[in-house]
């Protein structure tokens, strides 16, 4: 599996890493198992899915505290990503605000290390941009942290060219994570990706599975777990999985020609976006893990990326 390095940095990841969240929030909220999802985590670095991505938000904190627990004596072998700047107002809807104040985000790093139980992240990304706080401020206060060898490298999420340069000329911006998938290109037609690789700024794709839809195996909301953050994304009602089933059933029919899962080939189409991409699928077994790491060697041929990219446009916002 390729290696992508983190813009202005000395540090590599596989290309296929980790996404947490789900172990927390967000997904299946009865179903959850702690002790199989730090099996999971240890599991990925073992097979090399070195960048471990979690965030402050997930739970919220709840999920930094698991990943701490997972990651003791196996600190060493990861890449150890966070994120901060979104406060949750009410875990049972998910409504957050964000907040990009220089005095909360020393906070939030600090207690970010504590609940990890580390002295310093390597990755520690800006969730989103706080509209009431130029982002310079925001950016300038985590510069210092990294100066004070709290943090390694700095990464956004969800950011805008114009926010990624004005970033850029306050210290190097690492990484920029937003959602890519086949059916969530928001990232490419607004010249996120391609900035990112014209800047060598590692581009980390969140949800290439489309929060498990690519994966093939939802066909209805009963599909589902019963208590599940999904139910209230307009992608998931009824009639919007219904239609979007055409996208599943084209992805389908290619891998079925090349040998692979529809997982897979969602995830080598993503990484097919350029040598700069990564993904962090989220998952909480070890097999749909494996499955996942396995599609970072998968090479899609010319015809299959050309039936990928005429894929119809999704039906209902992400």
């Amino acid at each position: 599996m390729r290696r992508i390095q983190l813009g202005g940095s000395q540090r590599s990841f596989a290309a296929v890493g980790l996404g947490c969240m789900g172990m927390s929030w967000g997904y299946d909220e009865l179903g959850r198992d702690e002790s199989e999802s730090i099996g999971v985590i240890r599991h990925a670095v073992d097979i090399g899915a070195d960048l471990i991505d979690t965030a402050d938000q997930y739970g919220p904190f709840t999920n930094e505290v698991l990943v701490g627990k997972a990651l003791r004596g196996y600190r060493d072998r990861v890449l150890l990503a966070t994120k901060g700047g979104l406060v949750v107002d009410d875990p049972a809807t998910y409504r957050s605000h964000r907040d990009g104040r220089p005095e909360y985000l020393r906070a939030a790093v600090d207690a970010s290390l504590q609940r990890l139980g580390v002295d310093h992240l390597d990755l520690y990304q800006l969730h989103r941009i706080d509209p009431e706080v130029p982002v310079e401020e925001s950016w300038g206060a985590l510069a210092e942290l990294v100066k004070e060898g709290k943090l390694g490298a700095l990464g956004l999420s969800e950011a805008s060219v114009e926010e990624i340069g004005r970033a850029q000329a306050v210290h190097p911006v690492a990484s920029v994570q937003s959602e890519l998938s086949l059916w969530s290109r928001n990232a490419l037609t607004d010249g996120v990706v391609e900035y990112c690789g014209r800047e060598g700024i590692a581009f980390i794709a969140f949800a290439p599975l489309g929060r498990g839809f690519l994966s093939g195996l939802i066909s209805s909301p009963k599909d589902l777990p019963q208590v599940d953050g999904r139910h209230r994304i307009p992608r998931f009602q009824p009639e919007a999985i219904q239609a979007n089933q055409a996208i599943v059933d084209r992805v389908r029919a290619v891998a079925d020609g090349l040998g692979a899962t529809v997982a897979q080939v969602a995830i080598a189409w993503v990484l097919a976006q350029g040598d700069h991409v990564g993904v962090i699928p989220g998952t909480k077994t070890r097999r749909y893990l494996e499955d996942n790491v396995a599609a970072g060697s998968l090479t899609l041929p010319p015809e299959a990326r050309a039936e990928l990219a005429a894929l119809p446009e999704a039906v209902g916002a992400r």
